[in-house]
This record gives structure tokens, sequence and C-alpha cells, in this order.
């Protein structure tokens, strides 16, 4: 498989990755039914993996590696906090307050990781 149809696979997923969390974090602000069907629970999980598969299988093909890279490097501890901001939203806040609170640091946490994939920089806001 061509490394830009892996690229072209990992951009999408990361699209509809974040659109379901944009959508699941409106539903849940809402009190919408809609967070109690199944297929909510089941397809960013779906999406999720095979957003990291391709990611891994980008890494391997660019020769570039987190711990090596510091872009790459960055993207995952920006994972890292994303994937910790959205438990917080969906899963461990108490208060309608504190899940919004994740939710929003979340979406700035994923631009942050766009961000970086874009420039290769692990601080693109204060690319020249």
């Amino acid at each position: 498989m061509s490394l830009l149809l892996v690229k072209m696979v990992h951009v999408t997923c990361a699209a509809i990755s974040y659109t379901l969390f944009f959508l699941r974090g409106v539903w849940l602000i809402k009190g919408s039914p809609i967070m109690r069907q199944r297929w909510v629970k089941v397809v960013p999980h779906i999406t999720d993996t095979l957003l990291l598969a391709s990611a891994i299988t980008l890494a391997i093909g660019i020769r570039q590696y987190p711990g090596t890279d510091a872009w790459l490097t960055a993207k995952v501890i920006g994972l890292v906090l994303y994937i910790g901001l959205g438990m917080v939203s969906f899963r461990f806040s108490k208060t309608l307050h504190a899940r919004i609170a994740a939710w929003l640091g979340a979406q700035l946490v994923f631009f942050y990781i766009v961000t970086t994939a874009l420039t290769r920089n692990p601080l693109p806001f204060l690319a020249q």
C-alpha cells in the first residue's frame, strides 16, 4: 500500500474522529438520547483504531519515530492528553461544567496535533 494512500486514510480518519468527538460533545451537553445508541459508542473506537494503525504505518514508512523526532513526540504527547481529556469529558466528570471544559480543552489539543503534523514542528505557533 502506498504511503499516499495511508496518509489519505489517516487524514480521513482524523476528520471523522474529530467530527464524531465534536458531535458527541454537543449531544452530551444537550442531554440527547442519541448518546445511548450503540453506534455512538462503537464507531468512534473503530475510527480511532484505524487512525492509530495508519499513524504507525506512516511513521514506519517515513522512518520518523516518537522519541527520535520532536514533532512526532509532541503529537504522541498531544494524543495522550487528547484521550485523557476525552475520557474526562465523557466518563469521569461529575458536573456538566467540567465535562464542557474538558471537551473544549480536548478540541484545542486536537488542533495543536493537526498543526504540529502540518508544520512538523513541536511548537507550531512559534514557527516563523
